[in-house]
Parts: structure tokens; C-alpha cells; sequence
């Protein structure tokens, strides 16, 4: 896989991935919108995200074909640990955009941010801590130097 095709992918996932999660997030906020909510609506949305990035990148990201229980309990253990740190980058940023502004919009916008930043991250935790026994990245794989050449 080129390059350019692993990065589209990435970033196409990590959008899906910020569409569901801010989706799950509206359905929350749509019983209630007060502080506890709010805190409420980040963790379900961040769950719903952390489900569907984890079995996009898994199958398309890192081509992992393990399956089972025991494959999947063991890797997506250490995904949603490498995501601890970059939760706490979106959390961050989605907070201080909320408590700056105090609107839906500027919220929004900070989970965005934060998420962005988040998944350049995870991408080099996960490549290292979480996909390391399967076979190289496919952008590592030979083909970075062949698309830098060109």
C-alpha cells in the first residue's frame, strides 16, 4: 500500500470514527445539556468512536486478519490503553473550547481539534505497542521510500 493511500485511509477513518462519536455525543446531550451530561456525552462518544477507529484501523490500517475472542480481547485492550493519552488530548481540548465559549459549535470544534491531534498520535502507539506482531504497517513496508522518491 502507497503512502499517500495509508494517509487517506487514516484520515478518512479518524473522520468516520469523529462522526460517530460527536453523533453519539448529540443523542446524549439530547435528554439533557448540563455539566453531568456533558461528562456523560464525552465518554459515550469516545466509546463509540474508540469501537469503530479500532475495527476500521485494525482491518484496513494494519491488515490484522487474527480473529477470536482472545485475538481481538488482547488487542483491543492495548488499542484502548495506547488511547488514554490521546482521550486525554481530546478530552482537553474539548473542554477548553466548551468552558472558553460555552457553545455547541466551539465545543465541537475542540473535539475536532483534539481528535486530530490524538490520532497522529495513536497511530504511532498503536504501529509500535498494539499491531507490532503483524506484519509491517504496509506503508513501512518499502513502499514510504519509493513514494518519497517519486
Amino acid at each position: 500500500m502507497k503512502l499517500r493511500t495509508l494517509v487517506f485511509r487514516y484520515a478518512l477513518f479518524a473522520v468516520i470514527a469523529t462522526l460517530a462519536n460527536l453523533g453519539a455525543q448529540r443523542v446524549v446531550l439530547s435528554f439533557r445539556e448540563d455539566g453531568a451530561a456533558l461528562l456523560v456525552a464525552i465518554a459515550v462518544g469516545t466509546g463509540v468512536g474508540l469501537v469503530v477507529k479500532y475495527l476500521l484501523d485494525k482491518r484496513w490500517i494494519f491488515l490484522d486478519a487474527s480473529t477470536g475472542a482472545r485475538a481481538h480481547g488482547k488487542r483491543f485492550s492495548r488499542y484502548t490503553l495506547t488511547g488514554v493519552f490521546t482521550t486525554a488530548i481530546f478530552w482537553g481540548m474539548e473542554t477548553v473550547f466548551w468552558m472558553i465559549w460555552q457553545t455547541d459549535l466551539m465545543r465541537e470544534l475542540g473535539a475536532v481539534f483534539g481528535l486530530a491531534i490524538g490520532y497522529v498520535v495513536k497511530f504511532q502507539l498503536d504501529k509500535r505497542f498494539v499491531f507490532e506482531s503483524v506484519a509491517a504497517p504496509p506503508a513501512q513496508a518499502g513502499t514510504v521510500a519509493a513514494e518519497q522518491a517519486r
